[in-house]
């Protein structure tokens, strides 16, 4: 049996019309969707162009100066602000830079309007495919949001990049795209614009960059942070050797040029990122040299008085010594400030951690100074006439309701003024104090670098008022010559066309702080504190003179020394001022100092801040040495170095500048010969005349306590002729 066949109804007649009308408004649809479409598009392209800001970067603003800051020796050790070098012009930039940016940034950079679809298409391939993430932003688009727009990722800053782009591709040539860009573009290390990297990186301007540098350059736009050679070398150096690949695969450079270039990798011309430690005398220098030259918007290189290494050893010093004892003796902080007898800042500690605190505890902390404040007072006493070896009595002085004691709780009862100072007597201080006035204490500190008022109360003798570390150093370093010292961190600064500021040869010659004769006494006072009093424990093989301080309960404790060479001064205490457990001036400060100076007689530098070698406090027995014998340099008229050898001549306190230029004259490259004496110095001969003898006849330099009565003679003759130091007073 055969199925039923079936059949489709016929169609209304009435409803063929309504199925043409439908058909014929099909593409009316299609039509007035697209439309919509259209003006949609319209509408979010009007909405980008309002949003896109007005002005722009077409020219670039001023900024303030950035700065490179330089050691003594002129190698850099930290930069601040941004750096900007100067501008690349279009049709100026090397070959191999251009190569470097347009094979890795934008392959088709000459060829595209501002958009590269086929680069983005190759982009979105490869980043599927993991081959290599790349970016698909053109040169043109990165100018865009640079001068433009911000870092944002949305469609919104994505259509505005790709606008601004193609008006901008209509507005400048391809030369001056690329120089707009390489001038805007961060390059990492606080340089902005590729000829500021350059001279960062390479110690050159861009124009002189080859294969190799340009190729570490043009690595570092996409991630400049994260790559910048100063901080992560072996990823700059991964990321230049990538370039140098896509270099090849574009054509730009031959087999030939690309093996040099990876042959001879980029050399960096400045130092790995600054260590924290220097953050605190960066931030000195760069305050001072901004201070020094004002405002002014171009790069800057400050040559700083910083002695690397004095400044590494310093460093390892404090903080070896705060591990070690810090948490047992409850002390929290300390700062170690080393200045040249001229003011010369060589090394300076301001805290514990500059990563954690910025606080300068050298510049601004004030605490009170202790003991160290008795330096004024004894300072005026010998100006009134007192002797080292005058008498005075440890006994109860009351004033009003304050009655001081001392430290060891007991009178000593009579004793010489250089046993009362050595040994810290507060009785003493107290007395010498009422008895030479107020008004005349305050003044010998102002003269001698005392910047802070002191309130007006009797504990003031004992030091109760506020001072920097700073303030008390420059007073003591005004001592050795006698002369007001000005503390200075800036030699120099420069731009790359001209000096701005440089800072005078020589000594300044500040005002005479005190007499002759009361400086010399004085001497004698702070070479006892050491020798014999609180500060032994600074001691070392040659003169040191110092004071130590301590505050109520233990809240402050500082030393003070100076040698030949230096000042140093320390402190240690905590930034709240909490009381520390048992530390004294001549405790945890005396032997951070003592460390510091005794290591940095070894440290090797150019300038030999601090000799090897020199004698020693106290008597003892000649050494059983050979003479040391050769030609000698003149690092000041009592210290000589021959060889790796640095000796003192005995019973004299020498002068710099002018005064060692006209000793090193006199010896002319003739044999020095040094024989050790009794005290650990040297007496030293050039074709049988007597140096020591030779520098005091000639005012080059000061009779030393220690010196023999002959030297004296020689002194006074020279003072009374008004010759040399003496014409001056």
């Amino acid at each position: 049996m055969m199925a039923p066949t079936t059949t489709s109804a016929p169609v209304p007649p009435r409803s063929r019309p309504f199925r043409l009308l439908r058909a014929l408004f099909r593409p009316a649809r299609i039509l007035l969707g697209l439309s919509l479409v259209a003006l949609a598009v319209l509408a979010f392209l009007g909405w980008c162009l309002l949003r896109i800001p007005v002005g722009g970067g077409m020219a670039p603003e001023a900024s303030p100066a950035s700065l490179i800051l330089e050691s003594r020796d002129g190698a850099a050790f930290a930069t601040r602000g941004s750096l900007h070098g100067d501008p690349v012009e279009p049709g100026s930039i090397p070959k191999p830079l251009i190569d470097a940016v347009v094979a890795i940034e934008d392959r088709r950079f000459f060829d595209h309007h501002g958009v590269d679809l086929r680069g983005i298409a190759r982009a979105g391939w490869r980043n599927v495919t993991g081959e290599r993430r790349e970016g698909a932003s053109t040169i043109t688009q990165q100018l865009a949001r640079l001068l433009f727009l911000s870092q944002e990722q949305s469609l919104i800053r994505k259509t505005q990049e790709a606008m601004l782009a193609l008006w901008l591709e209509t507005r400048l040539s391809k030369e001056e795209i690329l120089a707009r860009y390489l001038n805007a573009a961060y390059f990492g290390a606080g340089a902005t614009g590729v000829d500021a990297a350059a001279r960062r990186y390479f110690g050159k301007p861009a124009s002189a960059v080859n294969l190799a540098e340009a190729a570490m350059l043009a690595g570092l736009v996409r991630a400049p942070s994260a790559l910048a050679p100063t901080r992560n070398l072996e990823g700059a150096r991964r990321r230049a050797d990538l370039v140098l690949s896509v270099i090849g695969e574009t054509g730009r450079a031959t087999p030939e040029e690309l093996a040099a270039a990876r042959a001879a990798p980029p050399a960096l011309r400045t130092p790995p990122e600054m260590q924290p430690g220097r953050g605190y005398i960066a931030d000195w220098v760069e305050g001072e040299a901004r201070r020094l030259v004002g405002p002014i918007p171009i790069d800057l290189a400050v040559r700083s008085t910083l002695d690397p290494a004095l400044q590494d050893l310093a460093e390892k010093v404090v903080g070896r010594w705060l591990d070690r004892e810090g948490e047992r003796q409850k002390a929290g902080q300390a700062a170690l400030l080393a200045i040249s007898h001229d003011g010369a800042v060589l090394a300076a500690v301001g805290g514990r951690d500059y990563a954690t605190s910025q606080f300068n505890r050298i510049t601004q902390a004030r605490r009170q100074p202790g003991s160290l404040f008795k330096l004024f007072t004894y300072a005026a006493a010998l100006e009134a006439g007192m002797r080292p070896d005058s008498m005075v009595v440890d006994r109860p002085v009351q004033i009003g309701n304050w009655a001081p004691g001392n430290s060891s709780g007991g009178f000593r009862g009579a004793m010489t003024l250089r046993q009362a100072f050595s040994g810290s007597v507060n009785t003493v201080a107290v007395q010498l104090f009422q008895s030479v006035g107020r008004e005349r204490v305050l003044e010998m500190a102002r003269r001698m670098g005392l910047r802070s008022e002191m309130p007006a109360v009797p504990s003031i003798a004992l030091g109760s008022g506020e001072a920097t570390l700073l303030e008390m150093v420059t007073a003591f370093a005004s001592i050795p010559g006698n002369r007001t010292v000005e503390p200075y961190v800036v030699r120099g600064v420069r731009a790359r066309d001209r000096t701005l500021y440089a800072r005078p040869e020589g000594p300044m010659g500040g005002a005479q702080v005190m007499s002759p004769a009361a400086q010399q006494d004085m001497l004698d006072l702070l070479l006892a504190v050491v020798r014999d009093g609180t500060g032994r424990a600074a001691r070392l093989d040659r003169p040191v003179a110092g004071k130590t301080g301590t505050t109520q309960d233990n809240r402050d404790a500082w030393f003070i020394g100076m040698t030949a060479d230096a000042v140093v001064g320390v402190w240690v205490g905590n930034d709240d001022n909490s009381p520390m457990q048992g530390v004294s001036g001549g405790g945890l400060p005396a032997r951070i100092w003592h460390d510091f100076v005794d290591e940095a007689d070894r440290v090797k530098t150019a300038e030999a801040p601090l000799p090897a070698e020199a004698p020693a406090t106290t008597a003892e027995a000649p050494r059983q040495v050979a003479p040391l014998r050769g030609p000698a340099r003149v690092v000041d008229t009592a210290t000589l170095r021959i060889g790796d050898r640095a000796v003192q001549l005995a019973g004299v306190i020498g002068q710099g500048g002018e005064y060692a230029r006209d000793m090193e004259s006199f010896i002319g490259g003739r044999e020095v010969t040094c024989e050790p004496v009794a005290d650990g110095a040297h007496r030293c001969s050039v074709a049988g005349r007597d140096l020591a003898e030779v520098v005091l006849s000639n005012g080059g330099g000061q009779a030393a306590p220690e010196a023999s009565p002959g030297l004296r003679r020689r002194e006074a003759a020279a003072r009374a002729a008004g010759l040399g130091i003496w014409g001056r007073r």
